[in-house]
């Protein structure tokens, strides 16, 4: 040890705040100043054999310690890098030899997590893997041993990217204009389309009572050449199911062309992707992007109307709103979010600047959750984060197909929103009082201290656990 220079700040600097020491404490102990202490353990001093006896002497440390385990520690390091799945995605940008010793000198605990984190990927993988060899001997083949599922590639996908897909507006108000509807009403473009799939494609449009399709919104029977709609869909999800098959045909190079360019690694995550931007392609039929981004722009952003001008559900005209994305002729930049009553995240689009974690839950302080308390009402306020960044959002319950009567419906809620300087645009800004809430990311990523919704503690700081003081949760931390 003695014919090295060992630089070891960041475990000094570990061994004084596990100890809750200032550095004045810790350099008074050790007999140095503070300010080469803070030099030590910003690794711009070594540290001399004199020191580490010390250390050992005064803190009970075995000397070795302080040379941690680098060297093992980089080689892990190396094989979570060099999985394929962060060369795919990461191509160009993964870190060389010396960002990983500095990872693993700097922020041993980090890289130790990432190690850990990296085995239970694995592992899962491994596991996803064994199942589908033994689904395949059933002669159930499937494709979980991928890396990823591909319902999560496609999600993450969409989630990073922004929801506007310029060729598919094109194509679809060309197929607008040729359909010529009489008015922008809905129930004329659901005529012109039956008829176009009529005398086009000989396609008939049919619907059929919630028993004869217990299972099914729509289901195209190729050899009728007949679309059966359930009658459990509102007439707005009627056309918008009928308006997706019809861009199936109409638009399928387009949507092929848009599904290329994703370069998605199955061909189930292909499958996954042409279906939601047949969805996509659908809503911009419906409600063609000039004349919708018009109506909204008068409407001050108020959806219900919107929705009423269109003859659209809430949840289409919401969701149509995000894709007002056009050079030249952009709307307010929304992002929505839908969940469940339980908190699983349905949907995530536009919302690349929102706080969210992958696992854990949003923030339960968000109104999203209350609107299912209150179904049917839309509830506006200002939310802030811990670095001051607001948001104007809107949350409203949205249901699902009819159910009968001794069937629980489908409700979900919708959390639109957009930064909070755009108040004056919308018509929710009038109706915004008093300071925003204070919100965060997931529990276990949020330092928001004296948080009465804490449902977890931050995985970023310790728990303060102190029988003398009992604080506002139990999550508490330093």
């Amino acid at each position: 040890m003695a014919d090295q220079k060992i630089f070891a700040g960041p475990r000094i600097r570990r061994l004084r705040m596990e100890r809750s020491l200032t550095q004045t404490a810790m350099a008074e102990g050790l007999g140095i100043s503070p300010s080469y202490l803070n030099l030590i353990e910003r690794n711009q001093r070594p540290i001399t054999v004199q020191l580490i006896l010390k250390l050992a002497s005064v803190y009970r440390i075995d000397p070795h310690e302080l040379q941690g385990e680098t060297r093992s520690s980089v080689a892990a390091l190396k094989e979570v890098f060099s999985d394929p799945l962060l060369a795919r995605e990461l191509p160009g940008e993964l870190p060389g030899d010396q960002e990983l010793i500095d990872l693993a000198e700097a922020a041993p605990n980090a890289a130790a997590a990432m190690q850990k984190l990296f085995r239970a990927y694995r592992e899962q993988a491994e596991r996803l893997s064994d199942l589908n060899a033994l689904l395949a001997g059933e002669g159930r083949a499937t494709s979980l041993s991928a890396a990823r599922l591909p319902v999560d590639e496609v999600r993450d996908l969409f989630e990073r990217r922004p929801w506007h897909f310029a060729v598919l507006e094109e194509a679809a108000e060309t197929f607008h204009a040729e359909l010529a509807p009489e008015s922008g009403r809905s129930d004329d473009l659901f005529a012109a389309l039956k008829t176009w799939l009529r005398k086009e494609h000989g396609i008939s449009v049919r619907l059929l009572p919630a028993a004869t399709m217990p299972n099914w919104r729509r289901r195209y029977d190729r050899h009728s050449q007949r679309l059966f709609l359930s009658e459990r869909l509102s007439r707005a999800d009627q056309l918008r199911e009928v308006a997706m098959e019809a861009c199936l045909i109409r638009m399928r190079d387009a949507l092929a062309g848009e599904v290329d360019a994703l370069k998605l690694s199955s061909d189930e995550a292909r499958r996954l992707a042409r279906f939601e931007l047949a969805r996509y392609a659908a809503l911009a039929l419906m409600l063609p992007y000039s004349a919708f981004h018009q109506a909204a722009t008068r409407a001050r952003y108020d959806i219900a109307v919107i929705a009423a001008r269109f003859g659209a559900s809430f949840e289409q005209a919401a969701t149509r709103l995000v894709s007002l994305r056009r050079p030249g002729a952009a709307g307010v930049p929304f992002f929505l979010i839908e969940t469940d009553n339980a908190g699983n995240r349905l949907r995530r689009i536009g919302a690349s600047g929102f706080p969210h974690a992958a696992f854990g839950g949003a923030c339960p302080k968000l109104a999203v959750h209350d609107a299912f308390a209150e179904p049917g009402r839309t509830l506006a306020e200002a939310v802030e984060m811990l670095d001051g960044t607001a948001f104007l959002t809107i949350a409203r319950t949205v249901d699902g197909p009819q159910g009968g009567f001794d069937e629980r419906p489908r409700r979900t809620a919708l959390l639109l929103g957009c930064d909070l300087s755009l108040r004056e645009q919308l018509v929710y800004g009038a109706a915004l009082a008093g300071a925003p809430t204070p919100i965060g990311p997931a529990c276990r990523l949020c330092e928001r201290a004296g948080c009465l919704a804490r449902a977890e503690p931050p995985v970023t700081r310790p728990l303060g656990l102190d029988e003398m003081v009992t604080g506002l949760s139990a999550f508490d931390f330093q």
